[in-house]
């Protein structure tokens, strides 16, 4: 599924999703990656949301977003309430959702310019 018509030029934004991985403008990324609009950190250990915890979210954080989009597969699967908890303390808003619509929302946030991350893990 392609999911921008147009990339703004130095922007990282999603530009396809399918069964063989994802696309962040043109780099091909098969294993769980965290991306802002200009940082892509392709090398993220997570690979199942039962590993989520504040310390493995520590390299989304480390790009200070105020939102984090969480994509967490197939399927909707929420961290611990401590995840919520500490982030919130943050003043970092959590939004928790399946890896394509993390995507799209990503891509949205991306566009309005807000101060966004997401943490997308892959299998």
């Amino acid at each position: 599924m392609r999911l921008t018509l147009d990339t703004p030029t130095g922007i990282n934004l999603v530009t396809h999703l399918g069964p063989d991985g994802i696309r962040v403008g043109e780099r091909s990324l098969s294993r769980s990656f965290i991306v802002s609009a200009t940082e892509l950190r392709e090398e993220w250990a997570v690979t199942a949301p039962g590993e989520l915890s504040l310390e493995s979210l520590a390299p989304a954080l480390a790009l200070a977003p105020e939102i984090l989009v969480l994509g967490t597969g197939d399927r909707i699967c929420f961290p611990a309430s401590q995840v919520f908890a500490a982030l919130a303390e943050r003043g970092i808003g959590l939004e928790v959702m399946d890896t394509a619509a993390a995507c799209r929302t990503y891509n949205v946030l991306v566009g309005e310019d807000r101060p966004v991350v997401a943490a997308l893990i892959l299998p």
